[in-house]
């Protein structure tokens, strides 16, 4: 049976309440007022976590798309210059760090490079997450496997054998997989939630979700399919300006995710038959034989 791991102070895996984390990724667009109000809406909702990402631009973006210009909010300007406008810097997430905790919410970063990993462990988070994209870097695996802290590994855009290998990199104690397919936003026949029963059975270690669907009820089903946590990318309006807003939870649908998932495991129960109390009279009025 795969095994529990504390994420802060609360427990994930089996038996546990199923861990939620908001994403708000760079939905922020680099407007650190804009990052409070998800912030606000994710602990409104129940959520236990909210998620961002943090690159070294210079790292990040291959040499020949570094002059690309694009059209941004902003004006026209270089993708560098524009994955720039979208960073948070350290002022920024010392404010989040504080804010996080004014709030009682956890907050954490997956880290697309080895300096940002550096970054981001000065703020001592709760735990890494590697991001699909990632999963192949070999490098930044150890590095953020030399952290000894926990590490959610999402496997979208992956094979069995690269996420074998991916696996095989870290302490299993403090690992937690996450089935995720990549498109933004992804079809319902591409989910394949399915997966989360087969990274069970095959990897001792508690295995969620993390989707870009749009719609709720397919979340909710991976939850009713045993997802451990669950992440979805969070925005204000999915109007907004940015790649990920389109596939995003806006706040009333983020409040209604988190209720019917806390719904969902409570009817899910623990497989044990029973007669119920409720059930008593119901046999006495309604039984021929006894």
């Amino acid at each position: 049976m795969p095994h529990k791991v504390k994420v802060g102070k609360q427990d994930v895996g089996e038996g546990c309440p199923v861990y939620v984390i908001a994403e708000i990724g760079i939905n922020h667009n680099g407007d650190l007022g804009i990052a409070k109000r998800l912030i606000d809406a994710a602990a409104l909702a129940g959520c236990d976590a909210v998620k961002f990402q943090k690159r070294t631009p210079e790292l990040c973006v291959p040499p020949e798309q570094r002059s690309v210009m694009r059209e941004t909010p902003w004006g026209l300007m270089t993708y560098l210059d524009y994955r720039h406008r979208v960073e948070f810097e350290e002022d920024e997430y010392k404010e989040i760090d504080g804010y996080c905790a004014g709030k009682g919410i956890s907050w954490f970063a997956s880290c697309w490079d080895e300096p940002s990993v550096d970054f981001i462990e000065r703020f001592k988070p709760v735990c890494y997450k590697v991001a699909s994209a990632s999963l192949t870097d070999d490098g930044l695996l150890r590095h953020v496997a030399r952290m000894k802290r926990p590490v959610i590994l999402s496997t979208g855009m992956s094979t069995m054998d690269q996420i074998r290998h991916a696996v095989s990199l870290f302490d299993k104690k403090l690992l937690l997989l996450a089935h995720c397919t990549s498109s933004y936003p992804c079809k319902p026949e591409e989910l394949n939630l399915s997966m989360i029963q087969t990274l069970g059975e095959e990897f001792d270690c508690p295995v969620g979700y993390s989707g870009h669907e749009v719609g709720l009820q397919t979340t909710e089903a991976a939850v009713a399919l045993g997802a451990r946590f669950v992440e979805r990318h969070i925005t204000l309006d999915r109007a907004m300006w940015g790649s990920d807003q389109a596939a995003s939870v806006e706040p009333q649908g983020l409040i209604r995710l988190v209720r019917d998932i806390r719904v969902i495991e409570a009817a899910l129960g623990d497989g044990v038959k029973r007669v119920y109390e409720s059930e008593l009279p119901l046999i006495a009025r309604l039984r021929r034989v006894g």
